[in-house]
């Protein structure tokens, strides 16, 4: 049987070209495929242009800094997701036939989540091995995003966006305390203190778009309250350590500042309406088919997260979160 012009173009194309298409297309940039993918930038300009001519359309466009898909782009970068994720799926399939727990693993979580989830991670390829981890660690907004285009098996974020049809497993306690370092004046102050105080204190908070600053926000606006920001930092970190340096007062979840607490460099006020109870959470989107080692994994934290990072607790004497 004679092939069609149509059948001997598809023959050309490759699918690492169309997964390096997918990368640049879902993050405007060749830099930033060729290190989510681990090539270098030339290979990735190589793959693309190769692809451009094989299907004879151009793909991509460069605005500014940015690389966008053109109009033929955006149909081509349809039939390539769907591509890459039939193909996914048939060598998920292979591997939940043979009832092997192997295969990649991609998890992406917001930066607070560093605490406790290479611990988890960590035991759950100990009892896999064959599992290959991927871990992509972003601030929230960058995570819905992941979320939005289906980019990782599973999204760890301590509160499930509601713009999204997605699914969203609870599996661990994530409660946001008011810290203050021991030699702060709040630090000795006897009695509850009104929410309104907080308000007036020298206040250190996360980036815009961060999970804890939209819940300290959100609670203060529901009592008629805001807040201006003394300092606004990139990372849990690192108002943890502006915190203990005296700088101000900050929200913060509690297990990010376990081992500050128990060396008592820091205090936890009694302040009203705290501490924000809240649930860290595995999320996918809705309708997602999940691999047989995300399903695994998926279960392990539902079950077994707590137990595990205590067990760590337990043995290095220790917060296993901090």
């Amino acid at each position: 049987m004679t092939s069609s012009p149509a059948s001997r173009m598809a023959s050309r194309i490759t699918l690492r070209q169309l997964q390096i298409f997918e990368a640049v297309a879902r993050l405007g940039s060749f830099t930033a495929a060729a290190r989510e993918l681990h090539v270098t930038q030339p290979t990735v300009s190589m793959q693309i242009s190769k692809l451009c001519e094989q299907l004879e359309l151009t793909l991509l466009e460069q605005v500014g800094r940015e690389v966008r898909l053109t109009a033929d782009g955006r149909k081509v970068y349809e039939v390539a997701c769907d591509i890459i994720a039939r193909t996914g799926m048939l060598g998920e399939l292979a591997t939940s036939l043979k009832g092997e727990v192997q295969g990649d693993l991609r998890i992406a979580s917001v930066t607070t989540a560093t605490y406790f989830l290479p611990r988890l991670l960590g035991a759950f390829i100990k009892r896999y091995p064959r599992v290959e981890p991927f871990l992509s660690v972003t601030n929230r907004t960058q995570v819905i995003e992941r979320l939005r285009n289906g980019s990782d098996d599973l999204i760890i974020m301590g509160r499930a966006p509601q713009e999204l049809d997605v699914v969203a497993h609870a599996f661990l306690d994530n409660d946001l305390v008011v810290a203050v370092a021991s030699t702060h004046p709040l630090a000795v102050r006897q009695g509850r203190i009104p929410l309104k105080a907080l308000t007036e204190e020298r206040f250190l908070m996360r980036e815009p778009g961060s999970g804890t600053r939209l819940a300290v926000e959100t609670l203060l606006a529901e009592h008629g309250l805001s807040v201006r920001p003394a300092m606004e930092l990139g990372s849990t970190e690192a108002v943890k350590q502006a915190v203990l340096a005296g700088l101000g007062v900050s929200v913060l979840p509690r297990h990010a500042i376990e081992r500050a607490l128990t060396a008592g460099d820091v205090v936890v006020l009694d302040v009203e309406h705290f501490p924000l109870r809240r649930k860290w959470y595995a999320v996918h989107l809705k309708g997602r088919r999940l691999s047989l080692a995300a399903q695994q994994f998926l279960d392990y934290l539902c079950n077994d997260a707590t137990s595990v990072l205590d067990a760590a607790a337990s043995n290095t004497g220790g917060s296993a979160q901090d």
